[in-house]
């Protein structure tokens, strides 16, 4: 499960929290112990799926405390032990995983462009259901708040993809799964007519890509992925927006965005242990209203879950 949980304060003020979770604004421990308890119980009521997520990708949660507390709260019965954050020094905001299995290793990857720093890291985590390994990168790119933020998001892009390909030479059967709010939608470069940090295979955007620096990723809607415009320049990336998810994650002025995402590289469709079965939005209560819009966390009020909604990622086991 992947999810951006909304600026996920925890109470304590350190002098980097947004403004509306300062003491001055209202916001106590009380309401973060009341808020840890409703995201637990969301993920433990969910109607679309029969277990709890092994693993849980948390965007936008403080600190490694945060994560501790949705760890060995009410969800400790499902034995979430493991647990890995990362953030820039000094931001107000990080990304983290808890898990039911080991995590073997967990890196960050900072990003720098012309001496500005990307606001969070992709942290790299590795863990080994059944004795076989997933890779999952955990991203939060650049928000298009601001000017010139693509050029950030791209950054991002070419750390994973120079990671993934690093990967999938090495460890061929290691299946590597991109996860978090990227910030672009699946098909950003129809949107704005322009390079992007995430282009489909697609022969205008291979042009276009041809002109710069290799910082995208590549996306396909067949399984196995394939790239018939950028062969050999980068490893493509199955999107389940592309095939078969509806509507969005992110709701914003009107119009859903699918700017949260999985992308699953190639081992997931026949070459290793892991094989991909289904992804799905929670589009559902708790996690929406009754309008079917997120059901967004307001902290002068305390309701509310999220400004957007949950991917489920469903991988089996072959033997």
């Amino acid at each position: 499960m992947v999810w951006n949980i909304q600026a996920f304060f925890d109470g304590h003020e350190d002098g980097h929290e947004y403004a509306e979770y300062t003491e001055g604004a209202g916001w106590t421990r009380e309401k973060y112990q009341a808020r840890l308890l409703a995201v637990s119980q969301a993920v433990l009521q969910m109607k679309s799926s029969s277990e709890v997520p092994d693993l849980i990708g948390f965007v936008e949660v403080e600190n490694q405390g945060v994560l501790d507390d949705l760890s060995r709260g009410v969800l400790s019965k499902h034995a979430y032990n493991w647990t890995a954050f990362a953030n820039l020094p000094g931001s107000s905001l990080g990304l983290g995983v808890i898990s039911r299995y080991p995590i073997k290793s967990a890196v960050a990857h900072s990003i720098t462009v012309d001496k500005e720093s990307a606001p969070r890291p992709v942290l790299e985590i590795r863990v080994e259901p059944c004795g076989k390994p997933l890779v999952f990168f955990l991203c939060h790119w650049k928000s298009k708040l601001g000017k010139d933020t693509e050029e950030l998001r791209q950054a991002s892009a070419r750390v994973v993809q120079r990671r993934l390909l690093e990967i999938t030479s090495t460890e061929a059967e290691t299946p590597v799964i991109i996860m978090g709010d990227l910030n672009e939608n699946h098909d950003e470069f129809y949107r704005i007519n322009a390079l992007c940090a995430l282009l489909p295979d697609d022969p205008d955007a291979a042009v276009k890509a041809s002109l710069g620096r290799k910082n995208f990723l590549v996306l396909s809607g067949e399984k196995p992925p394939r790239s018939v415009f950028f062969p050999g320049e980068a490893e493509p990336l199955y999107s389940p927006w592309m095939a078969e998810l509806n509507n969005g994650s992110y709701y914003y002025k009107g119009e859903w965005e699918t700017i949260d995402h999985f992308l699953l590289s190639r081992a997931l469709f026949g070459s290793s242990s892991w094989r991909f079965s289904d992804c799905w939005v929670l589009n559902e209560e708790p996690f929406t209203t009754a309008k079917g819009t997120p059901n967004i966390y307001v902290p002068k009020s305390g309701k509310g879950l999220s400004d957007h909604l949950p991917l489920m990622l469903y991988l089996r086991y072959v033997e």
